[in-house]
């Protein structure tokens, strides 16, 4: 399974409608997708606990523990995130904090600061941004691009949108992008 992380407050806005066209392309090879929506989950946010919830991937139990346990069992994973103030969306940033058992301390080394091999090593991943006229991506790639070296995913695309308006959806009216799209779709699951 391949899954679309989208943290978009806005449905069938660019952000979704890129990912859709990603997974479009993935299921063009055959592969079973998902597209979640984190606008329409309940997270708590990262609480950091200090301890490792091994062997389960979160101490908290709501729908980011559901999509962690995903994430651990899939092939790749896509996210996607509009950018607000230079950065990835709040609900990218919660799901993205409460990431961090993909990678646990090690606590059978006391008073070291080391930490055990990512649960997701050796997975795919990709990343969507989507940002206005005059947004910057620099500071949402370092944020997701951070997200995938901790839970040991290689990078397989990075796309990036610039809306020309503030109008919801504009990226299907872009042909050229949405190829693209499609086009990163193929890259994954190889």
């Amino acid at each position: 399974m391949i899954i679309g992380i989208s943290g978009s407050a806005t449905p069938g806005g660019s952000t979704d409608i890129l990912a859709r066209e990603v997974l479009r392309g993935c299921r063009e090879r055959g592969k079973k997708t998902r597209l979640v929506r984190l606008n329409e989950l309940k997270m708590v946010p990262c609480q950091a606990c200090g301890k490792s919830p091994q062997p389960e991937p979160c101490f908290f139990h709501d729908d980011a523990f559901d999509l962690l346990n995903t994430i651990i069992k899939a092939e790749a994973v896509v996210l996607a995130s509009p950018v607000y103030f230079d950065s990835v969306s709040a609900q990218m940033k919660i799901f993205i904090d409460r990431s961090n058992c993909l990678r646990p301390a090690d606590f059978s080394k006391p008073h070291t600061q080391e930490f055990c091999e990512p649960v997701s090593r050796g997975k795919q991943g990709g990343i969507i941004l989507v940002a206005g006229a005059h947004g910057h991506f620099e500071s949402s790639l370092k944020v997701m691009r951070a997200f995938f070296i901790w839970a040991g995913m290689d990078i397989k695309f990075e796309l990036k949108f610039r809306s020309k308006s503030l109008r919801r959806g504009e990226a299907a009216a872009d042909s050229g992008i949405l190829a693209e799209a499609y086009k990163c779709g193929l890259l994954l699951g190889d």
